[in-house]
């Protein structure tokens, strides 16, 4: 039943391999990521420890396509078949980790317009944690879309300065 579920997920995970322009797929793949993750909290904690109950040869092909597909698209951009692995690896732990940091955005009191108490940073004490209580508002107003392209901007950035030197794509 779990391995349906990740399924179901990895379906809506759509990957033009012919693509030319590698980072457009990737960050397609990303947003097409967060849309169910974010519709259904619990499946990311699902996501990230399944696969250490399934080795890779006995997933299905559903969970597997997404895979097989940005390999495929990185490689086709000049990307070995190693170093697509390691963008594929990164991008993922990238996309698990910001879908976590994302659900993990909780208001202590929604009602609240000061966002130091909205978050329940006045507990924290001033001496210890100055910045976290200086930043309050840029904490309240957390923005995963945005968060999520600042990322892929300095993920997709390190990549493609770390491309081959063959790939001619933007």
């Amino acid at each position: 039943m779990l391995d349906g579920v990740a399924e179901v997920v990895s379906a809506q995970l759509s990957v033009d391999a012919t693509d030319p322009d590698w980072r457009a797929q990737l960050r397609a793949v990303a947003r097409d990521f967060r849309r169910p993750a974010l519709a259904h909290p619990l499946v990311v904690p699902l996501l990230v420890t399944r696969p250490l109950a399934t080795p890779l040869g006995l997933r299905s092909q559903a969970v597997l396509r997404p895979l097989e597909d940005i390999l495929a698209l990185l490689t086709r951009a000049g990307f070995s078949g190693a170093e697509a692995l390691h963008v594929y690896r990164a991008l993922f732990g990238f996309l698990f980790g910001h879908a976590l940091n994302e659900l993990q955005e909780i208001v202590e009191n929604p009602d609240e317009t000061d966002d130091l108490l909205r978050l329940g940073l006045y507990r924290l004490p001033i001496g210890e944690f100055p910045l976290l209580r200086e930043l309050a508002p840029v904490l309240a107003g957390y923005d995963g879309v945005a968060e999520l392209e600042r990322g892929l901007d300095i993920l997709l950035t390190g990549l493609a300065e770390n491309a081959p030197e063959g790939d001619a794509f933007p």
